[in-house]
């Protein structure tokens, strides 16, 4: 208001003057407030007071007197700041729902050559919509819990003010936690539906990006908690029964709502919703995610849409958890149990509200009206309990989930179809980062003599197995191979364990099985990773068997040069060793071919002494020793007796297999493979004894084949020929020089 003062005569209405003067009088004395001001103003100088009104929009609060019935969107559109969007919001496909826009596409072009035409397409455009709403009804009856979780977030869903305003006659909202904050996300508000008078209060979801943003995604502050806490006592106070809309991912989780006390909300939320003495229903309109819905959901009665989900965590966060990538969501939503009919099942949900084919959205006044029928039905039921009564079931209700007794023996069928903790499967990228994180390991290891350089290797090995053993055992399950695996499983576990032989037709069976399962491996939807993981198997025992010949030849190659260090710091070894160079000193020659036959043999007699001393400690670390010249030879043999020694190799070799697939000798073998696969990496003496005894046998058995035939004959007569033709190519002059000059030892 603006108030202005004028050097004026004092200037009131008659009207004005009379009623303001005579309704005020002093309390003290009576005296009139005319007479006051008379005195006061007794000076000559006038005073002019006048006042305007500043000009702003009118509201009708909390109703207008006389509506427009016209009015886009009805009278409560008045009401609130939530009007009818101004363009009709675009259509989202989800992924699932391609066939269905392939076949309206038919549609829309049938139609349109039907106009440009002017030919008759009637049947043929009934038969596509009756293909479509068969498409329809046979997706959304069947669909999958990752699925309904798509059709609870669609952009397009109810949200709860459009319900409210669907279901309600009248609604009043408001504002406020007391605290100095509105939080847009969750709005409460008085409405009456069918002249009861409800408490609402429910997540507020956007219809658009804009809204979205300024009801923070759904996502309430402790401020909106706060709020619906203080509208709780409201209705409490009056007696006002209280439903609750669920739909939100969660509890905004950012460092403001946690300085503010986002958990202190919630749970003081919790503690009083169970001791509210008016009823209270919740319904879950999209998603309900974690201790966000439940600080408004803890309800006599917990409803759900038909494709509204209610969790703990997000599919997505579930699977980034436990299976490390958000790619398995769908297999955690399955795992969750998440949606209506599941908890339903479970008793967290007491009913379950129908959608219309497409989700809420496709028909959201039919679904409204499905939400205010069973609104109303709860309700009778729960306005006829008393208080005490109210409150118990409230109590009984959560008290009952997920309960369990002691000292009661399991069902045997629920006991037998208890199924072991699945491995989580492990993706090929994270495969390779573990694969480089090993050889990494490897170079480390291999820098420090204290790290063994086998072990990260050995481990990666292990865990690789048992991923290509997951693989394998999927691929069995997508070829549908399993049953007949575990029967001949079954068989060969059954005559393992009687010592028998393997029976011709069962080892048919495996052969025939492994067969088929071998052509169709590439036809399995897990074939590409399987073959991956198994590519890298190889490459990695490739590189363990390299790895451990080199640390067995290092091993190896220290010990020898220990024990030829020891041989050589022997006093006597040292004494006759300086003694001959002495003599070698004293000769003064510079050419070993200059030295006299005496001091050659000398040389040659503690040589042979040396050697065989070395030869001895080389067998001692149990190792054959063979001493021969560097030079091949066969590059010394003639081009003739090397032909000969060719063709019997290939005699023995044939005779050998022949012999090997033999009945008898096969059968030992194939018993012979069994004991050890039997027996592990630690047999007892009893299996290590039927080993023994078994390899006895098989060589015995080889051994006896090979003397029986004229194979002996042959190699005794080459191996003459073959020393017969190595003395003639140079005998030895008894000179230190040619005796045995490229001599080495070979172990």
């Amino acid at each position: 208001m603006a108030t202005s003062i004028a050097h004026s005569a004092l200037a009131f209405t008659a009207a004005a003057s009379g009623s303001a003067s005579d309704g005020f009088r002093s309390s003290s004395n009576g005296v009139p407030l005319r007479a006051l001001g008379k005195a006061r103003f007794s000076m000559k100088r006038n005073l002019a007071v006048s006042a305007k009104l500043r000009k702003v929009k009118k509201h009708d609060y909390p109703w207008p007197a006389d509506p427009d019935p016209n009015v886009k969107g009805g009278v409560l559109t008045h009401l609130s700041h939530f009007k009818p969007l101004k363009e009709k919001p675009k259509p989202v496909t989800l992924p699932f729902e391609k066939p269905l826009v392939e076949i309206e596409k038919k549609i829309i072009d049938v139609r349109k050559m039907a106009n440009e035409t002017g030919l008759d397409f009637s049947d043929q455009i009934i038969s596509l919509e009756n293909k479509h709403q068969q498409a329809l009804k046979d997706l959304y009856l069947n669909l999958t819990p990752i699925q309904r979780v798509n059709i609870a977030r669609h952009p397009n869903r109810p949200t709860f003010l459009d319900h409210v305003f669907n279901i309600t006659d009248t609604f009043v909202e408001l504002h406020g936690d007391r605290a100095g904050y509105d939080d847009p996300a969750i709005v409460t508000g008085i409405g009456t539906i069918d002249g009861n008078r409800y408490m609402f209060m429910g997540h507020q979801k956007g219809r658009n990006t804009k809204e979205n943003i300024q009801r923070n995604f759904g996502m309430p502050t402790p401020h909106g908690y706060r709020k619906a806490l203080r509208m709780m006592y409201y209705a409490d106070h009056h007696g006002f029964p209280i439903v609750t809309f669920i739909d939100t991912p969660g509890a905004y989780a950012d460092l403001k709502s946690e300085e503010l006390g986002q958990g202190e909300a919630i749970a003081h939320n919790l503690r009083t919703m169970f001791g509210l003495k008016v009823p209270i229903v919740s319904i879950v309109i999209g998603e309900g995610g974690s201790g966000g819905a439940l600080a408004i959901g803890c309800a006599n009665r917990l409803l759900m849409l038909e494709n509204a989900v209610f969790y703990v965590a997000s599919p997505e966060a579930c699977a980034a958890i436990l299976w490390k990538s958000a790619k398995a969501s769908p297999k955690a939503a399955e795992k969750l149990k998440i949606t209506a009919s599941e908890l339903c099942k479970l008793q967290i949900a007491d009913g379950i509200i129908p959608e219309p084919l497409g989700g809420a959205h496709a028909d959201s006044s039919w679904t409204s009206q499905q939400i205010k029928n069973a609104i109303n039905k709860e309700m009778d039921e729960l306005k006829k309990m008393d208080t005490e009564a109210l409150l118990k079931h409230r109590m009984m209700k959560f008290r009952k989930i997920g309960g369990f007794q002691e000292g009661i023996p399991i069902d045997p069928k629920k006991k037998r179809n208890m199924k072991l903790k699945e491995e989580p499967k492990v993706s090929v990228v994270d495969l390779e980062g573990e694969v480089e994180k090993v050889k990494l390991q490897i170079e480390e290891a291999k820098k420090s003599s204290d790290k063994p350089a086998l072990l990260p290797l050995t481990e990666a090995i292990e865990k690789l197995k048992r991923e290509v053993d997951n693989e394998f055992s999927e691929a069995v399950k997508a070829l549908g191979l399993k049953d007949r695996f575990e029967s001949l499983q079954e068989e060969f576990l059954k005559i393992s364990s009687q010592d028998q032989l393997m029976h011709p037709a069962l080892k048919e069976k495996i052969q025939k099985l492994r067969h088929e399962f071998t052509q169709s491996l590439s036809s399995a939807p897990n074939y590409e990773d399987l073959k991956y993981k198994l590519d890298m198997l190889k490459e990695l025992s490739k590189a363990y068997k390299y790895e451990e010949k080199n640390n067995k030849a290092a091993t190896l190659k220290q010990e020898v040069n220990n024990k030829f260090h020891e041989i050589m710091e022997r006093p006597d070894v040292k004494e006759k060793t300086a003694a001959l160079r002495a003599e070698i000193e004293n000769a003064g020659v510079s050419n070993l071919d200059d030295l006299d036959d005496s001091l050659k043999g000398k040389i040659l007699e503690l040589k042979k002494e040396l050697d065989s001393e070395f030869v001895g400690v080389l067998k001692s670390l149990g190792l054959d020793v063979e001493i021969r010249s560097k030079e091949p030879i066969e590059q010394t043999l003639p081009s003739e007796v090397k032909t000969k020694i060719e063709e019997l190799n290939d005699e023995i070799n044939h005779k050998i297999e022949d012999v090997i697939n033999s009945s008898d000798l096969k059968d030992k073998i194939e018993l012979l493979k069994l004991e050890v696969a039997k027996a592990g990496k630690t047999p007892d003496s009893a299996t290590k004894n039927r080993i023994v005894a078994l390899e006895q046998q098989i060589k015995q058995s080889l051994a006896a084949a090979v003397e029986s035939s004229n194979l002996k004959e042959k190699h005794e007569m080459l191996k003459a020929e073959v020393s017969k033709t190595i003395e003639s190519s140079g005998e030895s002059d008894g000179s230190l020089k040619k005796e045995n000059p490229n001599e080495v030892y070979v172990f």
